[in-house]
């Protein structure tokens, strides 16, 4: 019976980091662009890299007290405040991999006469892609702990069933909530090093 409450509750965890990987990778990927001085010149470089570091300012347990007003109690709550803080972490993380490029393939396609467009599809994106995909798969890994942690405050997944158990005095099902998280955490950092290798 306690494992039929916890489990779904497991997933919810898994399911939040998921989707707020997802947001942090999507939106994160064109904005690293913008911020990379080699890519975007001057101004739209600096600006969007103060407003990366606005966005990881505010860590995920704040900006779940934000969105808490608005979305709720719940799961959304969760997943909103770890996409945002993804998409600042993702997004300069990513603007520095591109900043250290090899110019040389760049240098290559301008002379034979092509276009920016060639140069950031055959010239940057090759180059940077591995780096990239292993630090979302990465952030995923940070993302799942995040998760676990934020439903303390109410944002869905384990932290709420743990924080539960606790606020009753049931220690042996607190006990086997905190080995379930570190159990998924565990197995999830070892799919994540797998695909990374």
């Amino acid at each position: 019976e306690a494992f039929n409450r916890i489990i779904p509750k497991v997933f919810e965890s898994l399911f939040i980091a998921w989707a707020g990987t997802v947001i942090g990778s999507f939106f994160s990927f064109p904005i690293s662009f913008l911020a990379a001085n080699n890519v975007a010149k001057g101004i739209v470089s600096r600006l969007t890299k103060q407003m990366l570091n606005v966005i990881r300012a505010f860590p995920e347990l704040i900006l779940a007290f934000i969105f808490l007003p608005i979305t709720g109690l719940g799961p959304l709550t969760g997943t909103l405040a770890i996409g945002i803080h993804s998409i600042g972490t993702l997004g300069k993380l990513s603007s520095e991999v591109i900043e250290g490029i090899d110019e040389g393939p760049l240098e290559a396609i301008k002379s034979s006469g092509g276009s920016k467009i060639n140069e950031l599809s055959f010239g940057i994106i090759p180059q940077v892609m591995p780096t990239i995909t292993s630090y979302w798969l990465y952030r995923f890994e940070i993302n799942l702990r995040a998760s676990a942690v934020l439903g303390v405050v109410g944002a869905g997944g384990v932290g709420q069933e743990l924080i539960n158990q606790l606020r009753f005095r049931d220690f042996p099902r607190a006990g086997t909530v905190l080995i379930c998280t570190i159990v998924l955490v565990l197995t999830a950092d070892a799919i994540s090093a797998a695909i990374r290798n």
